[in-house]
């Protein structure tokens, strides 16, 4: 993924896990089900957003 890409991809995860953790103390019957869905999306965004790791190209190494 691009720099661009990344970003908005990360925003929006982060975003919508925010919302769904904020939702899930508003619904009463499905707290769980929310909090089960919105944390790891929260988490998986931070990882997206600030994971630089996985633009660097590895060398070809020679062969034998």
């Amino acid at each position: 993924m691009n720099l661009i890409s990344r970003t908005i991809t990360g925003i929006v995860m982060i975003v919508l896990g925010l919302f769904l953790i904020v939702l899930s103390f508003f619904i009463g019957e499905a707290v769980w089900a929310t909090l089960i869905y919105g944390v790891p999306i929260f988490i998986l965004g931070f990882v997206i957003l600030f994971n630089k790791e996985e633009d660097k190209i590895e060398k070809i190494k020679g062969r034998k």
